[in-house]
């Protein structure tokens, strides 16, 4: 029960300041700080997924070396790890800060204005912030407004630093965002508007230069930039240069998003009861993975904080495991696919639960559709992750639950525009899927989904009906009913059924969960091979239902589903347990 002793959750809430000086509770990634600063180069480029707390550490890092902040130190910092270590840095530096979301995209006249006034309000700002530093700052601001704009303003900045000796700590949050706007557009004209801006003498190249030069003089001392993909950085080539790669460094694996200790001491102090949890957190929500030699993995922190903030509200488990607000965040994948080439990679992640491949470092735009790019943009926005490595390459595979049914939502909207024959009744669907969980009858729901799925696929989806095919076909379309949670290669020990229907613990009533194991035949297969099929399929049911997690319960019901070509299937229950 939550009570006045608990700290608050600081569920969409990035402002560090408010966060520690208002009984928030903070995750404590102060500790990095000593990291960055042990670094020879003062240039940092560090991206991760949305929502994986980008925007909280850089307002940490603003608090810690903000001259502004000299005076709340102890109060911002007193109880963490950088204030029991501080650096002789602290406190040290006028910072400039700028966020390139929300820039227009829908022209190139447009897109100018928009990012012209960002680094003109960022600059305003600055010289509002520092008027008890810098003589005349209002008056320069006035000026900026009226005069100034874009890149001549920053160089009022720089000049006014230079001429009282301040040194600036210049942070960038989502350095990609209007990048990844027109990656979204997936047009030629998207392709030309983006590179007109960024390459040789473009506006935003422009920009960076200028940063670029500060950091010669030592006007500019440090630099953070961040953001959700590397693809702006190839494009910059020489406009920024300078800045360390730190994403896929091994010391920085964990310094955003929460390990598993993280996360049970964020529970501790906001008072987040245990036993309302109802759900597996690690397969829900954790996963995420930078560096093949990380120590821990780390769980997407905005799908926590949604998870507990429901938990908090309610004192109840919450109605919706899934934070459907991450779709936006992540529904860049179906445009993202919008060639054959990337389709079929996405075909093949979700069939395989991962690919092998390489993380590049820096790409540019125009090479999105060579599988190697495309893959590691996957990576970076969290839709991929590192497993192990595979030799001189690395095995990634789909993060964890949440982002998995990302996926079958894809495939599910790829299909029916591929296949127009596809149908999907609700109502008759959640019927078929009700007779499952409660009367413990698989029949019609086979039959529902080989009359209105399999039967309607158009010639080319055929070229990849296999039993991975049917079973990614069958998730999806039970993920569509909120009855069951559906875990696909589930570990019974011994062996991985293909599908485990878990029920869903809002709806205790449900009387059956369910193992499925699939068998495929083509139809041209003969007796004694389509007989192999079966009895290999019945015995490995017969080793799940004996397996330590799954003996003695009269709850579970089991099936053989053997399907023999597109238009035939055979079921088998089996009862020996």
């Amino acid at each position: 029960m939550k009570t006045n002793a608990f700290k608050r959750l600081p569920s969409g809430n990035s402002d560090f300041r408010d966060i520690v000086l208002h009984n928030y509770a903070y995750v404590d990634k102060t500790r990095f700080i000593e990291e960055l600063e042990r670094e020879p180069n003062r240039n940092h480029f560090f991206i991760r997924p949305r929502k994986f707390g980008k925007s909280m550490f850089l307002r940490m890092l603003n608090c810690y070396y903000n001259i502004n902040c000299k005076d709340e130190f102890e109060q911002m910092f007193g109880n963490l790890y950088i204030g029991k270590h501080p650096t002789p840095e602290r406190n040290r530096y006028v910072i400039l800060e700028f966020d390139f979301s929300g820039i227009n995209t829908n022209s190139k006249d447009g897109f100018i204005t928009s990012f012209s006034r960002k680094v003109q309000l960022s600059v305003c700002n600055f010289f509002n912030d520092y008027d008890g530093i810098i003589p005349e700052a209002r008056q320069t601001v006035r000026e900026i407004k009226d005069k100034y704009a874009g890149i001549d303003a920053l160089e009022i900045a720089f000049s006014a630093m230079s001429d009282y000796g301040l040194q600036a700590f210049v942070i960038i949050d989502e350095y990609d965002h209007f990048a990844n706007d027109l990656i979204a557009m997936g047009t030629l004209e998207g392709e030309d508007f983006y590179h007109a801006m960024v390459a040789a003498n473009g506006l935003v190249r422009d920009f960076y230069e200028k940063i670029k030069t500060g950091t010669k003089s030592s006007i500019v001392y440090r630099t953070f930039v961040t953001g959700i993909s590397p693809v702006m950085l190839d494009d910059l080539t020489s406009g920024y240069n300078i800045a360390k790669i730190l994403t896929l460094e091994i010391e920085y694996n964990e310094m955003m998003g929460f390990t598993q200790q993280e996360v049970e001491w964020l529970m501790t102090e906001t008072g987040v009861d245990p036993v309302l949890i109802n759900v597996d957190m690690e397969a829900y929500y954790n996963g995420y993975l930078f560096h093949p030699d990380g120590e821990n993995r780390v769980y997407n922190p905005a799908m926590i904080m949604y998870f507990f903030g429901q938990i908090l509200r309610s004192n109840r488990p919450p109605e919706n495991i899934i934070d459907y607000n991450l779709r936006t965040d992540y529904g860049r994948l179906r445009r993202l696919a919008q060639n054959e080439k990337n389709r079929e990679t996405l075909l093949q992640i979700i069939k395989d639960g991962g690919i092998t491949a390489e993380i590049l470092e820096k790409f540019s735009l125009d090479r999105l559709n060579d599988e190697r790019y495309f893959t590691s943009l996957l990576f970076y926005m969290g839709l991929l992750t590192i497993k192990e490595r595979s030799f001189t390459r690395l095995s990634l595979i789909i993060p964890n639950y949440s982002i998995q049914t990302l996926y079958w939502e894809y495939l599910d909207e790829l299909l029916r525009e591929t296949s127009p024959g596809m149908t999907v009744s609700s109502n008759q669907l959640d019927k078929e899927i009700a007779a499952l969980a409660i009367k413990g009858e698989v029949h019609g729901f086979i039959r529902y989904v080989s009359e209105n799925a399999f039967g309607k696929l158009s010639d080319h989806d055929l070229r990849q009906f296999d039993e991975k095919y049917i079973k990614i076909l069958l998730l999806a379309y039970l993920f569509m009913s909120k009855m069951y949670i559906p875990m696909s290669e589930y570990e019974t020990v011994p062996g991985r059924s293909d599908i485990y229907l878990q029920r869903n613990p809002l709806y205790p009533q449900i009387k059956y969960e369910w193992i499925f194991e699939i068998k495929y035949c083509r139809t041209s297969a003969k007796a004694a091979e389509i007989a192999a099929k079966r009895e290999e399929g019945l015995g490995q049911l017969k080793q799940y239902i004996h397996a330590h997690r799954m003996e003695g319960r009269p709850d579970l019901k089991t099936a053989l589903l053997l399907f023999i070509g597109k238009n035939k299937y055979e079921i088998y229950e089996t009862f020996d347990k």
